[in-house]
């Protein structure tokens, strides 16, 4: 009989072992995991910029490649031949995805963010595409079809239109998905009426695209950075080396900033 309790006891005390590991696993599984999905959360997903990689790709061929040069000067005389009314309207529409989200926002129609990190969002997003756009109109010296100045490529309208749009579609488009597009017909009205009004060739209106969905797809990625800058989530807590690549607007110059702490 003693050797029977014996027995039990040590198979009880191995049971007991193993129920705690069990239950060790089971506890320490969900924090991995939500280790693992905060990581995944902060990466750069690289999909979303083969589109507007194309159309940057497709805008700067379109400065050397003798082809699609000819396609800019078809496309312009087609636009001639049909004499179109010139309308400023483009000079606001490149805006109106974005009001539009604060508009649907005030309405009650509630997006991704709130209002604070929404802003933080929209300001990066239409920095980087400045930080973008300017410095390549002095470069490259492009002029324009109807020859005021230099400074065609590449379109600034069509990037600030586009990146609204985008920022409406990044907003929405797990909530309201065919709201979420509605912003893009402003954006392509407005990268039409640049040619219409003979401010822009059709490569610079396609690199516009690009460069406007490339800085709000940069903007949401910089966001978790930014706000954690903002809110000083890293006082009081040892310093890792990091590093983060900003953009700035300083004495009527942009350009993009290299941050290191250590």
């Amino acid at each position: 009989m003693k050797k029977i309790f014996i027995y039990s006891g040590i198979f009880m005390t191995m049971l007991g072992k193993a129920a705690v590991k069990n239950d060790t696993v089971r506890i320490e599984e969900p924090k991995q995991d939500s280790l693992i999905t905060g990581i995944q959360k902060n990466r750069l997903n690289y999909k979303s910029l083969i589109i507007p990689a194309a159309f940057i790709g497709y805008g700067i061929a379109g400065l050397t490649t003798k082809g699609l040069r000819e396609l800019n000067v078809d496309t312009k005389k087609e636009i001639n031949e049909h004499q179109p009314t010139r309308i400023k309207f483009d000079d606001y529409t490149q805006y109106a995805p974005g009001l539009i989200v604060y508009g649907l926002n005030l309405a009650g129609v509630k997006g991704k963010h709130n209002l604070r990190d929404r802003t933080i969002i929209y300001a990066s997003s239409q920095l980087i595409a400045a930080t973008f756009t300017l410095p390549l109109k002095y470069l490259i010296k492009e002029e324009r079809p109807d020859g005021s100045n230099t400074m065609s490529f590449p379109s600034g309208h069509a990037a600030t239109a586009f990146s609204n749009a985008q920022f409406m579609f990044r907003e929405y488009k797990d909530t309201n998905f065919w709201l979420s597009l509605s912003g893009y017909p402003f954006a392509v009205f407005t990268g039409v009426y640049r040619m219409l009004n003979d401010k822009h060739w059709l490569g610079d209106v396609v690199a516009g695209t690009g460069f406007g969905i490339l800085s709000t797809e940069l903007a949401y990625w910089l966001f978790p950075k930014i706000d954690a800058l903002l809110r000083g989530k890293h006082k009081n807590k040892p310093q890792l080396s990091s590093t983060m690549v900003m953009p700035f607007y300083q004495n009527n110059a942009v350009g993009i900033g290299l941050i290191k702490s250590f």
